[in-house]
């Protein structure tokens, strides 16, 4: 299966090793930046990682660790080369940390017909896990939810909950979006083959 992971960081990076342990051993990880200290509290990066492409050090990470081949592509995913890019997915995992390119994401996969599972969290403690479909572009924010050490808590929940609506949904067919609301602990579950809107 050729999934397409877009973005390495806090939820991309961790995405992509949840499921290179689960044994989905060949994906391709699309993100532009680079290992900085401040990744290191919720990035699965090491010091010897920082100043490297996030691709290329977590290609080289999870092959050490289980032998996944990782190809992973330093570049800036745009409306103009987003295509090129995603074209042949089977699935493809939307973790950037921008409106612009969640946005050419959504829009790429629907005009080619790929399944796509988008993560985000916001900086009030709130994350979704959304098929394509249900998935509603955010207002960019102020700051990156991602970077606050206290966030970590909310990522893992969001990569665990992706990773077990990656393997309903390969086993099953059936797509599910949820919600997360850390404050009071929430999770709201909607099945998408029922339609009706989203969390």
């Amino acid at each position: 299966m050729k999934i397409t992971i877009c973005g390495a960081g806090t939820l991309g990076g961790n995405i992509a090793e949840s499921l290179a342990r689960m044994g989905f051993k060949s994906m391709t990880v699309i993100d532009r930046d680079r290992v900085e200290e401040r990744n290191l509290s919720n990035q699965p990066y090491g010091k010897n990682d920082i100043g490297q492409a996030k691709v290329k050090a977590l290609s080289v990470n999870l092959y050490r660790a289980v032998g996944a081949e990782v190809i992973g592509l330093f570049k800036e995913l745009t409306a103009g080369n987003g295509e090129k890019l995603l074209e042949g997915s089977e699935l493809v995992i939307d973790a950037f940390d921008n409106s612009e390119s969640r946005r050419a994401v959504k829009e790429i996969c629907g005009r080619l017909r790929i399944p796509c599972l988008h993560m985000g969290l916001s900086n009030d403690g709130y994350g979704e896990v959304i098929w394509n479909e249900h998935y509603t572009v955010p207002a960019p924010q102020q700051g990156d939810p991602c970077e606050e050490p206290l966030s970590r808590n909310l990522s893992l929940i969001l990569v665990a909950i992706a990773s077990e609506v990656i393997l309903t949904w390969r086993r099953e067919g059936k797509r599910r979006d949820y919600c997360i609301t850390l404050k009071d602990l929430t999770i709201s579950s909607l099945l998408v083959e029922k339609g009706g809107d989203s969390c």
